[in-house]
């Protein structure tokens, strides 16, 4: 995964767009079952929700840390049968863009990059916790930034005209497939 490029984002006049993955890791990993051993005695099927979260830190030298945390939550009735967080990390050397490409390659190839790791992560616990497989389906980063930057756009023209916005920062609600 060396040198890619989307075609649509613009690079910097005279200078080569990269975008190389310096290291993967898991940053933080989390599994609970609150209400162990009584929730595998509950009948019914469990509502999986996952949420998405990203942060990014510059870390000098067109060297960037993103983290995207992904989290799970299944419930039985008003039970927590489990609840899976995976903060997968990675450190990409990302340059030659301009300044709205790079925020651009941050906020969707980054975390494509970082989603099947963390997919992976959170299957293998919930699997491990005694709980039937959970398949987290694929997420589409790309319109996930479109809308967010769309609503980025409504909420400053909304300041401008008196109105608020909602506030909300780059967390995402999905429901989840699979079983529990």
């Amino acid at each position: 995964m060396a040198d890619e490029q989307n075609p649509a984002m613009t690079p910097e006049e005279g200078v080569a767009a990269q975008f190389q993955i310096q290291k993967l890791y898991a940053k933080d990993v989390s599994y609970e079952v609150p209400s162990a051993p009584q929730v595998f005695q509950e009948e019914g099927q469990a509502d999986v929700k996952m949420s998405l979260a990203q942060r990014v830190e510059d870390l000098g030298e067109n060297h960037h840390e993103v983290v995207l945390t992904v989290t799970v939550t299944a419930t039985i009735g008003e039970k927590t049968a489990y609840l899976a967080e995976v903060a997968q990390a990675g450190i990409f050397l990302i340059s030659g863009f301009n300044e709205q490409a790079t925020h651009a390659v941050m906020n969707t190839m980054c975390p494509n990059t970082l989603f099947p790791y963390a997919r992976r992560a959170i299957s293998e616990l919930v699997s491990d916790g005694g709980f039937p497989p959970l398949t987290l389906q694929p997420v589409n980063f790309e319109q996930l930034y479109a809308q967010r930057m769309q609503e980025l756009a409504q909420q400053q023209s909304g300041d401008q005209t008196g109105e608020s916005g909602n506030g909300e920062g780059a967390a995402t609600d999905f429901p989840a497939e699979g079983q529990a």
